[in-house]
């Protein structure tokens, strides 16, 4: 299996060479791989970590933004560059494991015969936040569920596995990485959610506020039901002369 890795980052400076690290440790012996970290307009020394370590991984390629365009626009720009077919996206906070990358793989390989299969969720079943981060997370999910009825219990997880070109045929919008299973799942695709390890921020702080993400989460939520009413799954045969 070759496996494309696309981190988005921004402001990450601390967290940025043990992320690589982890990466190249985890997927080295088991996969051909590449890591394209995606630089979203930081202002810190990000962009510089990342260039130091290009020079030891040769796996590692480094796209800049120059201005900061927010997560689903350097995910996008990372699968759009990536080579391989399969792409596996994690946060840059450390607090996804690349360990878990090849849990993904793992069941993907169990169903490779299975055609309708575009992603795998991961689901951080044990979560490493605060009370109040663990509440409005559930919320959330539960609100998006019955919504949007995607069936999975974590879409904010960061760690996936999908397939390059499904993604790509998706339209574009800003935060669309919230909403993949929904999206994959009205285009005809099959998502499988794994349960996966989540790990404590131990550098840095959180892109995002509570109320932020709630306002942005109510704007895009409305956005996706609209898209899923206004699409169509044909059932489409050849029909042959005579």
């Amino acid at each position: 299996m070759q496996i494309s890795v696309v981190v988005p980052v921004h402001n990450e400076q601390e967290n940025i060479e043990s992320l690589i690290a982890e990466i190249a440790a985890a997927l080295q012996p088991l996969y051909t791989f590449e890591m394209i970290f995606v630089d979203d307009g930081s202002s810190d020394a990000t962009l510089a970590k990342l260039k130091t370590a290009a020079l030891k991984y040769p796996q590692l390629r480094i796209l800049h933004h120059q201005v900061c365009c927010g997560q689903s626009r350097a995910i996008h720009t990372g699968v759009s560059a990536a080579q391989y077919s399969w792409i596996a996206t994690l946060d840059g906070d450390g607090q996804n494991d690349p360990a878990d990358i090849c849990k993904l793989a793992e069941e993907q390989q169990q169903h490779e015969n299975s055609e309708s299969l575009w992603m795998l969720a991961g689901f951080r079943h044990k979560r490493n936040d605060n009370g109040w981060r663990k509440f409005s997370s559930r919320f959330a999910n539960s609100i998006r569920q019955k919504i949007l009825q995607d069936n999975t219990p974590d879409t904010g997880c960061g760690l996936k596995l999908f397939l390059r070109d499904k993604f790509l045929q998706l339209p574009y919008f800003d935060h669309i990485h919230r909403f993949l299973p929904a999206m994959i799942l009205a285009t005809g695709g099959q998502v499988i959610s794994v349960k996966v390890n989540h790990r404590p921020r131990n550098h840095g702080q959180s892109k995002y506020g509570t109320l932020d993400r709630l306002m942005a989460g109510i704007i895009d939520l409305l956005g996706v039901v609209w898209l899923k009413k206004r699409s169509s799954l044909p059932k489409i045969t050849e029909v042959t002369r005579g």
